[in-house]
């Protein structure tokens, strides 16, 4: 699953001229799900959504506050095309996306999940697979993207590593094998 967060002093989403959402301070979540999406990405990103730290603290720290912290609102809108790909050509693949049925039952479960974790009347949504118009006022800006299953990184230095060199996590280990002579 991916999000992009954006923080916002107001964000709305209109169909066909109607207005069917909008909020005031808050996060504008633009949701996509992938195809190998079960209901555990589903809620561990609800759960990062709500947590994740976009604003400052009562005393002015920077990053220290959640959406939760600062009483704010939240717009869920589905966006399959976060998932889109161009690695073959200027016409983006979405193959990475759900289809529309796991996708829409998928989605359904973060918004929902989002509204128990946080307080109902502060969570918001567009409509599945409509046409949507998404206005906001960016607070900023900030825009942040998150991914339950992130593409690994074998070699996150860049820079060539000798063969006995292991990374785990992002992180890069290398086991010393110290003479005997020098522990006594």
């Amino acid at each position: 699953m991916k999000t992009v967060l954006q923080r916002v002093k107001s964000a709305s989403v209109t169909v066909d001229g109607q207005l069917i959402s909008t909020i005031g301070k808050g996060i504008l979540v633009f949701a996509a799900i992938g195809r190998e999406d079960t209901t555990k990405e589903v809620e561990s990103m609800a759960s990062k959504v709500l947590k994740v730290k976009l604003w400052d603290d009562e005393k002015g720290a920077k990053w220290k506050s959640s959406v939760q912290d600062i009483g704010g609102e939240v717009l869920c809108v589905s966006q399959f095309t976060l998932l889109a790909s161009t690695k073959k050509g200027n016409k983006p693949d979405f193959h990475k996306s759900a289809g529309g049925v796991q996708a829409k039952q998928l989605y359904d479960s973060f918004f929902s999940k989002v509204q128990s974790l946080y307080a109902a009347d502060k969570v918001k949504d567009g409509v599945f697979q409509a046409m949507m118009d998404v206005g906001l006022v960016n607070d900023g800006p900030v825009t942040i993207e998150i991914e339950t299953n992130p593409p690994t990184m074998d070699n996150p230095t860049g820079f060539e590593l000798p063969e006995d060199v292991e990374t785990l996590k992002g992180k890069v280990q290398k086991t010393f094998t110290l003479p005997a002579s020098l522990l006594e």
